[in-house]
């Protein structure tokens, strides 16, 4: 039990996932957290400003040029978006009536459709910047079986949006000592920043 949560705390910690796992690993977190109902807990926000923190100032760690690393996970979080596209067109409103697990539980679900309701077709571009969201948006897409050229078009703008913006931003300010010195804090802001929208939304619902 303890080598398990470990293990769990290791696949959250951005820096031990680039630094064990390299591209492969960054490349499967991501694809994970955008596709897969079990990823929501995984820190891709976070993840990708450091990725692009340690590309453009430790490049020997991964060996690969900042376009070729935004393009990599750019493919990676929409190829998570379809997967999860078509597991919701699948498994439909079954999701609704889901019982709470160690994993799963109704409310990300209700979070998220909230959050669609609110935003609409936007929500898969703006849900990118934002944890569960991120994970349940393309699921609740293809649960309402969202025409599947616009869910394209927005899950391609928002991969691109969300990864470029993160790991561009992590490559330029990573050259700055203080920033550099100071990841830990940084990722904290993230998680605050992105969880905020999270707990209003939640509250609404929860209201309602």
């Amino acid at each position: 039990m303890h080598e398990a949560w470990e293990f769990i705390k290791e696949l959250t910690n951005p820096e031990s996932i680039i630094r064990y796992g390299g591209i492969a690993l960054l490349i499967f977190v991501i694809f994970a957290e955008t596709g897969l109902m079990i990823g929501f807990f995984l820190p891709g926000d976070s993840l990708v400003f450091v990725a692009g923190l340690i590309c453009g100032t430790e490049p020997h760690l991964m060996e690969i040029s900042i376009v070729t690393l935004t393009a990599s996970l750019s493919l990676a979080a929409i190829a998570g978006n379809l997967v999860g596209y078509y597991f919701g067109k699948g498994v439909g409103n079954a999701l609704f009536t889901k019982d709470d697990n160690l994993i799963f539980k109704k409310r990300y679900v209700d979070i998220t459709k909230a959050f669609y309701e609110r935003h609409g077709g936007k929500s898969l571009i703006l849900g990118r910047f934002l944890p569960i969201i991120r994970t349940f948006a393309p699921i609740l897409a293809g649960i309402i079986r969202m025409d599947f050229k616009i869910f394209l078009l927005h899950s391609v703008t928002g991969a691109i949006l969300w990864i470029g913006s993160l790991s561009i931003l992590g490559y330029y300010l990573g050259r700055i000592n203080w920033i550099k010195e100071n990841v830990e804090w940084i990722i904290i802001s993230l998680v605050v920043v992105t969880t905020i929208p999270i707990i209003q939304t939640w509250r609404k619902e929860k209201k309602r």
